[in-house]
C-alpha cells in the first residue's frame, strides 16, 4: 500500500511520501537503541515535564492537528478537537501518576527486605490504525515513554502527516532525540522490525488478522504483545430502560467517528417488549443524520477513511441482506465524490451471516430481538469478539447480571462505551490481549523483577566449598 495522503471527502491526493530505505531504517533503529540507554536514566519529574510540555502543544495547536485528521481519515471536525484534547488528558494523567504506579511495592517475607521493581523494556514498536490517528498513539506514547521505553511508531499508510505530527509534538516538547520515532515502512517491514534485536516488544492495535501475524512473529522471537483487535460490540436495551436515553445514545455509539470504532455499538438486542418502539425510533434518527463535509460544525457522519474500505462494508452488508436481513434503510453507497455511506440498519440478521460473525466497520447497525436478559447474553456471547458491551436497564439485578456474564473487557452500564485513562482498555476472545491505559497499561511494558535482600551475616570458616 502506498505512504499517502488521500482526502476522503474528494478522493483527491494530498501528498506522498517515500518509504524508509533499508539504510535510513537500519539508522533509525540504532538511534532508538541508543536513546534508551540514556533515556532510562532519567528521572520520572523530567520525564513528566516534557510530558505536560506534550499535553500544553495539543492543546494550543488542536485545530491544526485536527484539521490534518479531518483531511487524512475524514472525522469530523469536532472530533477531531475532541481526540486532541483527549490526548493532552492522557499525556497529563501519567505524568502526574507514572512515579506512583512504578513505585517500588514491599513485599512481607521473610527475607530482611522484598520488594518489587518495574523497569523499562527498551525500544518498544507501536503498530497503529488510521480511525483515531493521534489517540490510539498517545494512549501507547505516554504511559510507555513515562516508564522509561522508547517508541517506534509505524502508523497506518493512510495517515502519514498526522504520523509525523505526533514526532515532530514529542520533539518540541523536549523528549530527547531517538526517544519517540515515525518509521514511514509499509506493512511488509514490519516483521524484519520486530525480529530486531533492539526491539523489545510490539504493541498493535488493529484488526484480527493482522494481529494474529504480528503476535505470531513477536512469539517466535519471545517478544512482549499487547493486541487491541476488532470489536462486534453489543448494545443491550431491556423494558426498564429509559428509551428516549438509549436511542438517542444507540444512534451516536454506532456512528462515532463514522462508523469506524472498534468500540462502537454494533449488535443492538432489544428485549421483545421494547423492540418495535425502539426499531422504529432508531431508524427514523439514523435517518435524520447529517451526512456531509466533516469540517462544517453540523455534519454529524462524514465520510469512511478509504475506497477500499467502503467496498468492503458495502460487500457486508450485501452478503447479510442475500443470506436473509431485512434492510430498513440506508443499504448504499452515496453518489458523488468522497467516500460516504448511507447510514442502514439491518434487522433479522440470520446467525452464520457476513453481519452477524463480522466486525462491520462503518454505519451499519444490526438490530435483534431478545426473550429476555439470559437470551441478550446468549446473542451478545455469540460472536468471536469480546471488547466492549453497554447494557442499559434500570434493574438492579439484571445490571447485576449482565456486568458477570457478558464476555468483553468493558461493560457500561447504561452509558455509551468509551476509553478512559483512569480505566484499563483491552478485549478477550478473538478482541485480543493485554491492557492499555491505567496502572495496567503502564505495567504492561516494563520488566518486572522481584528483589530479595536478605541480612549479611559473618561467615564462619568451613562454610565455603
Amino acid at each position: 500500500m502506498p505512504i499517502q495522503s488521500v482526502d476522503p471527502r474528494t478522493g483527491e491526493v494530498r501528498e506522498r511520501f517515500d518509504e524508509l530505505t533499508e539504510a535510513q531504517l537500519e539508522q533509525r533503529l540504532q538511534r532508538a537503541h541508543d536513546a534508551f540507554l540514556r533515556y532510562r536514566h532519567t528521572s520520572f519529574a523530567e520525564r513528566a515535564g516534557w510530558m505536560r510540555r506534550a499535553a500544553e502543544l495539543l492543546e494550543g495547536e488542536k485545530q491544526a492537528l485536527a484539521r490534518m485528521m479531518t483531511e487524512e481519515m475524514g472525522k469530523t471536525l469536532a472530533s477531531a478537537v475532541a481526540e486532541a484534547e483527549k490526548c493532552a488528558w492522557v499525556c497529563r494523567y501519567y505524568a502526574e501518576n507514572a512515579e506512583r504506579f512504578l513505585a517500588d511495592e514491599e513485599v512481607a517475607t521473610s527475607a530482611q527486605k522484598s520488594f518489587v521493581r518495574y523497569q523499562p523494556l527498551g525500544p518498544v514498536l507501536a503498530i497503529m490504525p488510521w480511525n483515531f490517528p493521534f489517540w490510539q498513539v498517545f494512549r501507547f506514547a505516554a504511559p510507555a515513554l513515562m516508564a522509561g521505553n522508547v517508541g517506534l511508531l509505524k502508523h497506518a499508510s493512510n495517515v502519514p502527516r498526522c504520523a509525523l505530527a505526533i514526532e515532530d509534538v514529542l520533539h518540541r516538547a523536549g523528549f530527547p532525540e531517538g526517544v519517540f520515532q515515525t518509521l514511514l515502512v509499509g506493512s511488509g517491514k514490519v516483521e524484519r522490525i520486530i525480529a530486531d534485536g533492539r526491539v523489545k516488544a510490539v504493541t498493535l492495535t488493529g484488526s484480527e488478522g493482522a494481529g494474529r501475524a504480528v503476535g505470531a512473529q513477536a512469539g517466535h522471537h519471545l517478544k512482549k504483545t499487547v493486541l487491541e483487535l476488532g470489536g462486534s460490540d453489543p448494545f443491550i436495551v431491556m423494558p426498564s430502560a429509559d428509551l428516549d436515553a438509549a436511542v438517542e445514545t444507540a444512534v451516536k455509539a454506532r456512528v462515532i467517528n463514522n462508523g469506524q470504532s472498534c468500540i462502537a455499538a454494533k449488535r443492538f438486542i432489544v428485549a421483545d417488549r421494547v423492540f418495535d418502539t425502539f426499531r422504529e425510533r432508531f431508524v427514523q434518527r439514523m435517518e435524520k443524520l447529517v451526512v456531509g463535509d466533516p469540517m462544517e460544525p453540523g455534519t454529524e457522519l462524514g465520510p469512511l477513511a478509504t475506497g477500499a474500505i467502503r467496498e468492503e462494508l458495502h460487500g457486508q452488508v450485501e452478503r447479510t441482506v442475500k443470506a436473509g436481513a431485512r434492510l430498513l434503510t440506508g443499504g448504499k453507497p452515496l453518489p458523488g465524490p468522497g467516500y460516504f455511506y448511507a447510514p442502514t440498519v439491518l434487522s433479522e440478521v440470520p446467525p452464520g451471516s457476513a453481519g452477524y460473525t463480522e466486525e462491520v466497520f462503518g454505519p451499519v447497525a444490526l438490530l435483534f430481538r431478545a426473550k429476555d436478559a439470559k437470551d441478550a447474553v446468549r446473542v451478545a456471547n455469540d460472536v468471536a469478539f469480546g471488547l466492549g458491551a453497554s447494557a442499559w436497564t434500570r434493574d438492579a439485578d439484571e445490571q447485576g447480571f449482565f456486568v458477570d456474564a457478558l464476555e468483553s473487557g468493558l461493560v457500561f452500564i447504561n452509558s455509551m462505551v468509551a476509553s478512559d485513562p483512569r480505566l484499563p482498555f483491552g478485549g478477550v476472545k478473538a478482541s485480543g490481549y493485554g491492557r492499555e491505559l491505567s496502572v495496567h497499561g503502564i505495567r504492561e511494558f516494563t520488566h518486572v523483577k522481584s528483589v530479595w535482600m536478605a541480612g549479611v551475616t559473618p561467615q564462619r570458616p568451613g562454610d565455603t566449598e
